[in-house]
């Protein structure tokens, strides 16, 4: 083999060895979000990338369990949570880059129905909730730990039902899988968000839960103590810009006060 060749081969060999870590630095921040967010930040990782940066890794998951990865030492740059409980788990642990948590957006709780469905329901005190389930079950992320099933959870307490519904939950792993429970028909009724709903051609809205039913659902992000990426600060300024909010209203965020 001539030595020019030889030469070329090895040092295509070297730079293949050297590029995981180069292809790493050029990939964009890691984002761990919340389930719900999933069309939303998706849009915001193609804008950004559409203004010639790296394009945003994506993660989604329970916010919990997002919560937890970080904890355990996950290499992420921006956590967004679905709630401000779980940011303030991290930020008790010091596990939050200091002065860049901020809000993100905002939404509103909603029982579904299958898309084929005609049902209606007015949500209020003592609404019939249990009675409307029959042997059935409502759908909804797990409410001991998951956000979308606290909120649900919270309301129905204080609406007076849960009492009644308790034995009647069908816990999932998120809010999307809760969701994902009634398109396929395996329960008559989920409670999820307004976001979720709108996403989704397998449901249809059956009901609202009012806004003092809760406490505000509102989706805060923040960097995390971690983060060492050239391009995360950025995204999340991003995120919070005029642009980025308006990405997450053309999704449905922020328009349920």
């Amino acid at each position: 083999m001539p030595q020019t060749l030889l030469r070329a081969i090895l040092a295509l060999l070297i730079a293949l060895a050297v590029a995981p870590p180069a292809l790493a630095q050029d990939r964009g921040p890691l984002v761990l979000a919340a389930a719900s967010l999933q069309e939303a930040m998706t849009d915001a990782a193609d804008a950004w990338a559409r203004k010639g940066h790296a394009r945003p890794v994506l993660s989604f998951a329970a916010s919990s369990a997002l919560a937890r990865q970080a904890e355990a030492g996950a290499r992420a740059d921006l956590f967004a949570s679905a709630d401000e409980e779980w940011m303030n788990y991290l930020q008790g642990k010091s596990l939050l880059k200091s002065g860049s948590r901020a809000r993100l957006t905002e939404n509103s709780l909603v029982l579904v129905g299958p898309a084929r469905s005609r049902l209606t329901m007015q949500i209020h005190r003592n609404f019939p909730l249990a009675a409307v389930l029959g042997n059935g079950r409502v759908a909804m992320a797990d409410p001991a730990a998951v956000p979308a099933g606290r909120y649900g959870r919270e309301a129905l307490t204080r609406l007076g039902v849960w009492h009644r519904v308790s034995g009647k939950v069908a816990a999932a792993e998120n809010v999307r899988a809760a969701l994902a429970l009634v398109e396929r028909g395996a329960a008559p009724l989920g409670i999820v968000y307004a976001t979720d709903a709108l996403a989704s051609r397998g449901v249809r809205v059956v009901g609202r839960f009012p806004p003092a039913s809760h406490q505000p659902i509102t989706y805060p992000v923040a960097l995390l103590a971690t983060s060492r990426h050239r391009d995360a600060e950025a995204f999340r300024r991003f995120l919070i810009s005029r642009e980025g909010r308006a990405i997450f209203l053309k999704r449905g965020f922020g328009q349920h006060r």
